[in-house]
């Protein structure tokens, strides 16, 4: 019988080769289930298989009376880059399940800001107000408020409904986007 001898060496990359097998296989099951489940990265169900959008209010300590539809909803004021592919995977828009053309309001919000504007493909994105409605892919509960950014894309607000007690006139705003965030 012959033994085959290997370098310690040998040994780690192996060692990573496996590793790193198992962290694809990982990711391409995260994915797998993902689509499966119907979830976007936002943590929202896909507007293929819900059967409506809800746009409701929630109240929180440091931001105020914001919107959520699952997670915290945000509007973009743009910059000359279009938010594109790219952009999407981080920032998905809010839009209507097929075959439905208005969003529901939920508790704390007018039904009559809410509104929708035509994408490729016959898609419907939610509008609050006049300005379309995306998700933030880190948000991951409602409340969570992590994408007051400015990035590659614009800057980014949560929108908020009332502002927090002693800031102020309490009028519909979105926040001031924050800290010079890139993707």
């Amino acid at each position: 019988m012959r033994v085959r001898r290997t370098s310690p060496s040998q040994r780690r990359l192996g060692s990573r080769a496996v590793t790193g097998k198992f962290t694809a296989a990982c990711f391409a099951l995260s994915g797998l289930v993902s689509i499966a489940i119907g979830v976007n990265p936002a943590g929202a169900a896909s507007s293929h298989l819900a059967k409506s959008v809800i746009i409701s209010s929630l109240k929180t300590s440091t931001f105020g009376t914001i919107l959520i539809s699952n997670t915290t909803v945000y509007t973009l004021k743009p910059s000359d880059v279009a938010c594109g592919v790219a952009c999407h995977k981080i920032w998905p828009e809010v839009i209507l399940p097929k075959g439905v053309k208005k969003a529901t309001a939920g508790k704390g919000v007018s039904a009559e800001k809410l509104g929708t504007i035509a994408r490729p493909g016959g898609v419907l994105q939610v509008t609050y107000d006049g300005k379309a409605l995306y998700w933030f892919a880190p948000d991951t509960a409602p409340g969570e408020v992590r994408g007051n950014v400015t990035d590659t894309w614009g800057t980014w607000s949560d929108v908020v409904t009332i502002k927090p007690a002693g800031s102020g006139k309490t009028t519909t705003t979105t926040s001031p986007g924050g800290g010079g965030v890139g993707f």
